[in-house]
């Protein structure tokens, strides 16, 4: 009799062992699926180009989490400057005066590079005009690093110190796109208020789809009168709102 009930507990034992690891198996199954589902989700959810973008990024990105961008993140060692508009999802980007090119720039006897505090805490490295008549700022940026679809526009961020003067004379501005099209216009910026960084308008336009190359902007005057006191913190490409 004994040796019946333990054949017969056995039995129910073996049988109950197929169903739990059959349980077993479907839970880490979904576990596994749920895991990929979030993983497809954030990538879907990514900016544009983000992996690409954040491999020059100054501190490590998590990308679990893009919050961090909203604030924006330093890349390649604060010569530039990458942020993502929370509503839209689009890439914008700042240009620092380090990454542009300044005609003198490294000439003590005409530009200084002084370091001024953000709002954030953070310190930046502007360039300060001390003297010269030839004026010549470029620069230009890899336009397949900006969001597809969405229009554009690209900003001088400057100031004018206490001490500015020359200015009488219109700057000239210039963007060139990558098929070689360009926008050219004058800026008066005499009258602009002094120790208050302000923004040149330089242009706009549309990103294309999978469109390469680079657009080139210009802040120039050649030649004609000396002029000091100009302050360039750098230049902000951005969607137009």
């Amino acid at each position: 009799m004994g040796s019946r009930l333990s054949r017969e507990a056995n039995r129910q034992q073996s049988e109950a062992s197929p169903t739990k690891n059959t349980s077993q198996t479907h839970e880490k199954n979904h576990n596994t699926k749920t895991v990929a589902l979030t993983t497809s989700t954030l990538s879907n959810n990514l900016p544009h180009e983000f992996e690409a973008i954040i491999k020059d990024a100054d501190t490590v990105i998590d990308k679990s989490s893009i919050d961090k961008l909203y604030d924006g993140v330093f890349l390649n060692k604060k010569r530039k400057k990458y942020w993502v508009d929370k509503a839209s999802n689009d890439n914008s980007f700042m240009v620092f005066a380090r990454d542009l090119s300044i005609t003198w720039g490294e000439d003590s006897r005409y530009w200084h590079w002084p370091y001024i505090k953000e709002t954030s805490e953070e310190v930046l490295e502007v360039a300060e005009l001390l003297a010269v008549c030839w004026l010549e700022v470029n620069g230009k940026f890899e336009i397949s690093k900006l969001t597809p679809g969405i229009k554009y526009e690209v900003v001088f961020v400057v100031m004018l110190n206490d001490r500015a003067n020359g200015w009488e004379v219109p700057i000239n501005i210039r963007l060139v796109l990558p098929d070689g099209s360009k926008q050219e216009h004058k800026e008066n910026i005499m009258e602009k208020p002094r120790s208050k960084w302000f923004e040149i308008p330089v242009g706009e336009f549309m990103v294309g789809a999978k469109k390469g190359g680079f657009v080139e902007f210009s802040l120039y005057q050649q030649g004609i009168n000396w002029k000091k006191g100009l302050l360039v913190k750098g230049v902000a490409i951005r969607p137009k709102i």
